[in-house]
């Protein structure tokens, strides 16, 4: 919560220690290697967006013919600039590999921390696990910042609205594949409705954090790492916003031109999950979890030597 910088007697900014540690180790762990060197480094960011971009644009354009003149006439329908039975195979297929990566890098994580000081398994790996998971719901950690509890709502927003957002993708896919339930879903269903309320929440999120960081208020040093996840948090939820909005409105040439660019934002976000700041999400279960089955508060030395020791032991 930043409460570390806030109250540091000396000024030594200790929240910004531990952020450049976390970059590090996203970094250090990242399968293959070279992928997290580009998506921490600002001056690759136009090579990680022309790749899906080329790759989305070659799939409209065989689909096509070409001929993008004729996406202007009749009912708009995303299926004809994208058809689903091509970009749903590489949607899974992508996050397949992509999440395979992370396995294996969560993997290397673990057995890192553990070289340091082994995990207490009396405790139960998987118990601990759930209990560290329903703390992450419930924002427990957040609510305990004193200084300022925008950051809470900031946070709170953005993490349930990007967790709306993935149980509608899931369940469009499931209305579409098991019940034959074709797109455009109608505005007043509740996929439809969960959609929207998730894209608003991931809007208004990102906004507040970002006011933080321009005023100051997260006492912490905002970098191209942080704001390349609110960038493409933000740009897939409004994209995907105004491109429901253009299709309501029958203005076609919007409508389509959205959702290309939403489409590329959306493979950025989860293509490199495992190597941006988003990987963070996975990394820190792992090292509560970690830190619960040697108990945390009861051991200070645990976590004063072992985490440290266990980031830099093999490096």
């Amino acid at each position: 919560c930043t409460d570390c910088s806030t109250y540091c007697p000396r000024g030594a900014k200790p929240a910004d220690v531990l952020a450049a540690v976390r970059s590090y180790i996203i970094e250090f762990f990242a399968v293959p290697k070279f992928m997290g060197t580009l998506a921490q480094n600002p001056k690759y960011l136009a090579l990680l967006l022309l790749i899906p971009a080329l790759i989305i644009f070659a799939i409209s354009f065989v689909h096509l013919d070409g001929n993008y003149l004729q996406l202007g006439e009749g009912t708009i329908v995303f299926d004809r600039l994208f058809p689903h039975s091509v970009v749903d195979p590489l949607f899974i297929v992508g996050n397949i590999l992509a999440f395979s990566f992370a396995g294996i890098a969560l993997t290397k994580f673990w057995k890192n921390l553990t070289t340091a000081v082994p995990a207490n398994n009396g405790k139960g790996f998987i118990n601990v696990f759930i209990k560290t998971i329903i703390e992450l719901f419930t924002h427990k950690n957040f609510n305990l910042c004193s200084k300022d509890s925008t950051r809470f709502w900031g946070h709170l927003f953005i993490f349930y609205g990007f967790a709306g957002a993935f149980l509608t993708t899931a369940l469009a896919a499931v209305a579409d594949i098991v019940f034959h339930y074709k797109a455009p879903i109608p505005i007043f269903s509740p996929i439809k409705i969960l959609g929207n309320i998730s894209g608003i929440l991931m809007v208004v999120g990102t906004v507040v954090v970002t006011f933080r960081r321009i005023n100051g208020k997260d006492k912490i040093t905002s970098t191209y790492f942080d704001w390349s996840l609110i960038f493409f948090i933000f740009g897939v939820a409004l994209t995907g916003l105004l491109t429901q909005y253009m299709r309501l409105f029958e203005i076609p040439e919007l409508a389509y031109s959205l959702y290309y660019v939403h489409m590329v934002l959306l493979f950025c976000l989860l293509w490199y999950a495992p190597f941006s700041k988003l990987a963070h999400m996975f990394y820190r279960t792992l090292a509560l979890v970690y830190l619960k089955m040697n108990d945390r508060n009861k051991k200070a030395a645990i976590f004063s030597n072992a985490f440290f020791l266990s980031i830099f032991i093999k490096l």
